[in-house]
């Protein structure tokens, strides 16, 4: 395959994987909006203190599909293909596993969690009602990531981008069905959540009714279980911890937010979480473009075309920030003003700042994500591992007490650039 062919290729998953990934973040949007047109400030802190344990289901659902199909894509590029469905079996164990423990947590456990995650009585029921039902929705959640991953991986990214596409959109409609017309207020913008990957798996559901997959379940090999195991979870990892950073981010900000300056703090750093999630889809979707491609052309030997596609994908990073930190920095005030329906001054005087110095980190987060995801594709997990748990936790949670001590709000908003910037440092030490 020339280079011509190779670009070719590598724009046409990128572009599908970044449109179904702003599709996918769309939800997210439209469940602040529709919750902070219904409930205000109250509702916006209840998304954004029950948010993390999103993050974390969807972090598990992206752990074991983008760590089980690129093993897969590995495995059907060297033409192993009853490994390569050894690979998805394992994959569908594992969420099995994880999807109950979240389930039984969110029925018998959600009280502890939303008082450890630091809701106080103000916003405490309405919290646990929103966390509890998206945490009852966490098996399909977490099916839905993986079988688009397999279906990405598979030749398919078009239909991966429709699925993700048409379940995110139908959860917007239902947002303002269920929230308005019904009045089911913040249940409903769960309950809206929780259906939108059964309609996207939905979506998916001809592509095996057709037989056109290439991957299938097979009988459990406990030979290889063990293996099979370890390398999904293995080169999951980053990706894991990229969607569960978020979440630690939102759940350490919350903490030292609520204590500079309460409720309408944490509201305030909810609209910038929620337009992170956007900006994180972004550079997911095109990481998760890239991935397939380059874990089928290490497969096969082809080092020069990985080079390449390493190198498109680090331009296209700088790109997509450049516009990104473009718009955040020129429309900082509208971006507020679409979730602040209260208008309240207060809330806009943390929000607006805080975009434009949170966002300073945009050109080290796609370059991490890239690098992260570069690693995993050739089959090398430990720089990724290191990378992506230096951006989540030892590098972040220091960096995010030192700065509020000193800075307050703007030492908060600061610690996430500052974090980015060190671990892109670190990046740049390793050999690609």
């Amino acid at each position: 395959m020339n280079q011509k062919k190779i670009f070719k290729e590598f724009a046409k998953y990128v572009s599908f994987n970044i449109l179904g990934q702003i599709a996918y973040s769309c939800y997210t949007l439209a469940d602040t909006f529709f919750v902070s047109a219904d409930i205000g400030t109250n509702g916006l802190t209840a998304l954004n203190l029950a948010f993390p344990i999103f993050c974390v289901i969807s972090g598990a659902g992206l752990m074991i599909g983008i760590g089980g199909s690129s093993r897969f894509s590995i495995l059907k590029s060297c033409n192993e293909t009853k490994a390569a469905d050894q690979v998805f079996t394992n994959a569908l164990m594992l969420v099995l596993m994880f999807a109950c423990a979240f389930f039984f947590t969110g029925l018998f456990g959600s009280h502890q969690l939303v008082k450890i995650l630091g809701a106080d009585s103000q916003v405490f029921a309405i919290t646990n009602l929103y966390l509890k039902v998206l945490m009852l929705f966490a098996p399909a959640c977490m099916l839905n990531h993986v079988l688009q991953s397999f279906v990405r991986n598979d030749g398919a990214p078009s239909l991966s981008m429709a699925a993700m596409i048409i379940g995110s959109f139908s959860n917007i409609i239902l947002d303002y069905l269920f929230i308005f017309p019904l009045n089911l207020g913040i249940l409903g913008a769960a309950l809206a959540t929780g259906l939108s990957p059964i309609i996207s798996m939905l979506v998916l559901l001809p592509y095996f009714i057709r037989k056109k997959n290439g991957f299938h379940l097979a009988m459990p090999d406990l030979s290889q279980l063990k293996g099979n195991t370890g390398k999904i979870l293995a080169n999951g990892i980053p990706p894991f911890l990229t969607e569960a950073a978020s979440g630690i981010v939102m759940f350490l900000f919350n903490s030292i937010i609520l204590k500079l300056s309460g409720n309408v703090g944490v509201a305030a750093f909810g609209v910038i979480s929620v337009i992170s999630l956007v900006v994180i889809a972004l550079y997911t979707g095109l990481s998760q473009g890239m991935q397939p491609l380059l874990s089928r052309n290490y497969g096969a030997g082809n080092r020069e075309h990985v080079r390449a596609l390493l190198r498109a994908s680090l331009v296209t990073s700088i790109l997509l920030s450049l516009v990104i930190y473009g718009i955040i920095f020129f429309y900082a005030p509208q971006l507020v003003a679409v979730f602040n329906r209260e208008q309240d001054l207060i809330l806009a005087g943390y929000a607006v700042p805080g975009l434009k110095l949170y966002f300073t980190a945009c050109p080290f987060i796609g370059f991490n994500i890239v690098l992260s995801t570069y690693f995993i594709s050739i089959n090398q997990p430990l720089p990724a591992q290191i990378i992506s748990l230096l951006r989540s936790f030892f590098v972040l949670i220091p960096v995010a007490w030192i700065l509020a001590h000193f800075f307050g709000m703007a030492g908060v908003w600061l610690a996430y650039p500052a974090t980015e910037l060190m671990v892109f440092l670190f990046a740049l030490t390793r050999k690609t």
